[in-house]
């Protein structure tokens, strides 16, 4: 994804040091993959130098119903004073209001400071349109703050209101992070003898400032300020914006044309979770929650009631989030080792989960990824 030349927290992919993993299941498929990304982990070649001990962790939904706590001190305890980084599985979300539910992956985004999300969403050759993108996404405010209110009106009938905030220094470090990532893709691509869907970095601004002046206003502004500020670092990218819905049409027009896609919170993630349709499935698409310190790898995908208990959930987004997490980290050889081998999986036709046109089991593609290694 972005390989040897990522901003990382440690500078050694060979340290001999155990690393310590938080596993996080949360509801429905989660415990079905997140057991895919610690067999990945455990099965790396050991001429990687790493050594991997774990601990399980609660949080969710289903956990709430039980406890009446969606996310124990406990577990952030443990995530802050003993793991070097994390996964999560998934999440599931009520559509109507739970009195004392709120969601737990929310909350450690915030308890833990993973001031972005960054999900790359990367087609391989011949599944799905030509896609090669990061969406960059704020992941602290905008109106995931959750601080709502429902009174009635002077009629009698009621009226629902959210706050939607956008503060300077949020959107000063995830432009910052954009713009490094951007650079550091080309980097990659320039060190590289395949040719690709980009030439040149760029990033995409994603706003709607022309109806929301004052808060999608001071996203574009610091944006843009933080851009030119720094032009002595930032010149070869090519600074571009795009009002979110124009965006969303132009995404599924000709998505070959975005390279690093930043946008506050609530844009972030609609837009990807709809990247994911470009390239087959929310099963293959990953991401981490990232801050100044920490790392955790959590696949796009949700809770998937539905096939929960089959067998036959995708693991590679969650595969794909533990090899970001890894990334992140500093241990890019690892990250790459468990990358190629997913995308030489995905390269073939044999071995495939129902959600991608295959018969294969959840098991039966972790194996196939793992003996590629």
């Amino acid at each position: 994804m972005f390989s040897k030349t990522i901003r990382a927290f440690s500078t050694s992919s060979t340290s001999l040091k155990n690393i310590k993993i938080g596993l996080i299941p949360g509801d429905g498929i989660g415990r079905e993959v997140i057991p895919a990304g610690r067999a990945v982990l455990e099965n790396l070649p050991s001429k990687l130098g790493l050594k991997f001990d774990f601990v399980d962790l609660d949080a969710g939904f289903e956990l709430f119903q039980k406890t009446g706590t969606a996310l124990p001190d406990e577990t952030v305890k443990v995530l802050k004073e003993e793991c070097d980084g994390a996964l999560f599985g998934a999440v599931s979300s009520p559509s109507v209001k739970v009195e004392g539910y709120s969601s737990p992956i929310v909350a450690l985004r915030k308890k833990l400071g993973l001031y972005a999300n960054v999900r790359p969403v990367k087609s391989v050759e011949g599944i799905g349109r030509p896609v090669d993108m990061v969406i960059v996404r704020e992941n602290t405010e905008d109106l995931y703050i959750k601080e709502e209110r429902t009174y009635k009106a002077a009629d009698g009938t009621r009226v629902a209101e959210a706050i939607k905030r956008i503060t300077e220094t949020a959107t000063t470090r995830i432009a910052k992070m954009a713009y490094d990532i951007a650079l550091k893709r080309q980097a990659i691509r320039e060190a590289s003898s395949a040719t690709g869907l980009h030439t040149s970095p760029s990033v995409t601004v994603t706003h709607k400032s022309n109806v929301l002046s004052q808060s999608d206003g001071l996203f574009r502004e610091i944006c843009r300020s933080v851009y030119d500020a720094n032009l002595g670092l930032y010149d070869s990218i090519a600074y571009r914006e795009q009002i979110v819905d124009s965006m969303v049409y132009r995404m599924f027009r000709e998505p070959e044309i975005f390279d690093v896609v930043v946008a506050p919170n609530l844009y972030g993630d609609i837009l990807s979770d709809g990247a994911a349709a470009l390239v087959g499935s929310l099963g293959v698409v990953p991401s981490a929650n990232v801050g100044e310190n920490f790392a955790i790898g959590e696949p796009c995908h949700g809770s998937a009631p539905d096939i929960e208990g089959k067998g036959i959930s995708n693991p590679i987004a969650t595969i794909r989030s533990t090899a970001l997490m890894l990334e992140f980290m500093g241990h890019t050889d690892a990250a790459a080792t468990i990358y190629e081998a997913v995308d030489a999986n995905l390269a073939e036709d044999s071995i495939k989960t129902p959600d991608l046109g295959g018969n294969s089991t959840t098991q039966q593609v972790v194996d196939d990824i793992i003996r590629r290694f």
